[in-house]
C-alpha cells in the first residue's frame, strides 16, 4: 500500500514524506488529478495560509477526484490546513469553499492568547481515536496555527485549549485530520502516523 501524498506546491511536504518512509511505508508525492483518483491512501499536509491551499487544488484540477476518492472511501488523513480544508469554509478566507466533508468553519484563535499559536501543547481525548490507539490520553504535540475547527463539530475525538477549546483531532468514517504536526512531534507523532498506516492497510 503506497500513501500518496498531496503535493500543492507548499507546506511541509519532505519532511511528512520522510517521517513515513522512517516507518517503512512507501510514499509518493503528487499533484496529478489522475494519480488522486486512484489513491489507495491519501495524506494532505498544509501549513501557510488557506487561501493558497483552497486555491491550489482548484487550480490544478485536484479538488474533484481528491472529494471523490475520499467520498469513495479511500482513507484520508489531513494535517494542519489539511484538517481545516475538510470543513466548509475559513475565517481566514471566507470568500473560498473548503472540501465541504464536514459540517462547520474553521474560526481565528481569540486575540487574548499569543498567535499563532506555535509549540508543544496537550491534547485531550474525549472519545475513543483510532489515531490515537496507544498514545496517552493527554499527550503532547506541536501545533503551529492561528485557526482552528471548533470542538464541536461532531467528528472531534480529542481537543487542544489555547484561549478557547478546539478540535485537536477528527475522524469520521474514513476521513481524518490532526491540527498539530505529527512529524514534528517526537513518538507520540511517529505512533499516529503509523495507526493511520495500519487503518489505511
Amino acid at each position: 500500500m503506497k500513501v500518496i501524498i498531496i503535493d500543492y506546491g507548499a507546506g511541509n511536504v519532505p519532511s511528512v514524506e520522510r517521517a513515513l518512509q522512517r516507518l517503512g511505508a512507501e510514499a509518493e508525492r503528487t499533484n496529478s488529478p489522475g494519480r488522486i483518483e486512484k489513491a489507495e491512501a491519501l495524506l494532505l499536509p498544509g501549513v501557510g495560509h488557506y487561501a493558497a491551499l483552497v486555491r491550489a487544488l482548484d487550480e490544478q484540477e485536484m479538488r474533484e477526484p481528491l472529494v471523490d476518492a475520499i467520498q469513495r472511501g479511500v482513507p484520508f488523513l489531513g494535517i494542519c490546513l489539511g484538517l481545516q480544508v475538510l470543513f466548509e469554509s475559513s475565517a481566514e478566507s471566507p470568500q473560498l469553499h473548503g472540501l465541504n466533508l464536514l459540517p462547520g468553519n474553521v474560526c481565528s484563535l481569540p486575540p487574548t492568547v499569543k498567535l499563532p499559536h506555535m509549540g508543544w501543547n496537550q491534547i485531550v481525548a474525549n472519545q475513543e481515536s483510532r489515531l490515537l490507539a496507544g498514545i496517552g490520553s493527554s499527550a503532547y504535540f506541536y501545533f503551529a496555527h492561528s485557526y482552528a475547527a471548533p470542538d464541536s463539530n461532531g467528528s472531534t475525538t480529542a481537543t487542544c485549549f489555547h484561549g478557547t477549546p478546539f478540535a485537536a483531532v477528527v475522524e469520521k468514517q474514513n476521513i481524518y485530520g490532526v491540527q498539530f504536526h505529527p512529524e514534528k512531534s517526537g513518538d507520540s507523532g511517529s505512533r499516529l502516523l503509523q495507526n493511520f498506516l495500519r487503518i489505511a492497510a
